[in-house]
């Protein structure tokens, strides 16, 4: 729905832009105004939903101030670095460093429900600037099972690790984090990775998956067998090599305590929506510190 308001305030402006400007920017503020009321009953939807969670409840200060973050921040990720900018940065498997300095350990990027790899562009650009190693994934397909991504979470995890001789860390926005855990039960996988930070990750599902057709979406239900079934076979050493960053103003995965695992370590981080969560200074210094650590 979003990506959709978005492409087509930005086609609409496109279109008319050269032949009558005052058309198109009045449509295209139009178009925007219907982006702008969808994220907002979202986040009306949150407040009221919340029931008995434990999470710290918003009051309406906090949510305004997330809807309009989330506004801005949505727009850049919808409307420009994933149409436009999803190659721009290439995948770095391995730096040439000087022998007499240790590898870096490399990161794997794992995006969310309806991302593509332009989503971690920021993060992307901090990379770089480490000289660390990276794999950004682009998830297919788009509204298969979630179980159908641990494939590519393997393989970029096995180019990493031979790279840099090093188990990378997994960093993981919305349902890439549920993605990871497919890949962790498929492979037996612990051993090859170093840690898992997810951003905004239905981990007990979200209410607004209830009206989702895909089979991801169904899968991301409150509490959905597959669900169940993934969090069955994991173990308490497994959880602990989560960090799990979670809000208590995400529109997207609410209740805002299903974005936590028992067993991780949970961090919350108040009034910040779904997408600008993932680009929190916070989460991304707390998480660049832990790559680091790790």
């Amino acid at each position: 729905m979003v990506l959709t308001i978005v492409v087509s305030a930005v086609a609409w402006l496109v279109f008319f832009g050269s032949h009558s400007p005052w058309v198109a920017w009045l449509g295209f503020g139009l178009i925007a105004l219907g982006f702008t009321v969808v994220l907002a009953i979202e986040f009306m939807l949150l407040s009221r939903l919340r029931n008995e969670d434990p999470s710290p409840a918003p009051d309406f200060a906090a949510l305004f101030r997330a809807w309009r973050h989330e506004c801005v921040c949505a727009v850049r990720v919808f409307g420009w670095r994933q149409p436009f900018r999803a190659q721009i940065i290439e995948d770095s498997h391995a730096q040439h460093r000087p022998s007499a300095e240790a590898p870096l350990r490399g990161v794997v990027l794992i995006h969310g429900f309806l991302c593509n790899r332009g989503l971690w562009t920021p993060w992307l650009h901090a990379l770089n600037a480490e000289g660390r190693p990276f794999v950004a994934l682009n998830l297919m397909p788009v509204f298969g099972s979630i179980d159908a991504y641990a494939a590519q979470i393997d393989e970029a995890v096995t180019r990493l690790q031979s790279a840099t001789g090093l188990a990378p860390v997994l960093v993981c926005h919305s349902m890439g984090g549920l993605a990871a855990r497919a890949w962790l039960r498929a492979y037996a996988a612990d051993a090859r990775v170093a840690h898992i930070v997810t951003i905004g990750t239905p981990h007990h599902g979200t209410w607004l998956a209830r009206h989702s057709k895909a089979r991801n979406g169904r899968q991301m239900r409150l509490q959905s067998a597959w669900l169940q079934e993934l969090a069955a076979v994991e173990s308490p050493a497994r959880r602990a090599k989560f960090t799990c960053w979670y809000s208590n103003c995400d529109n997207i995965v609410f209740p805002a305590s299903t974005a936590t695992l028992p067993g991780a370590e949970n961090c919350h981080l108040p009034a910040a929506g779904h997408m600008q969560l993932a680009f929190e200074p916070r989460v991304m210094s707390a998480s660049l510190a832990k790559i680091a650590s790790v």
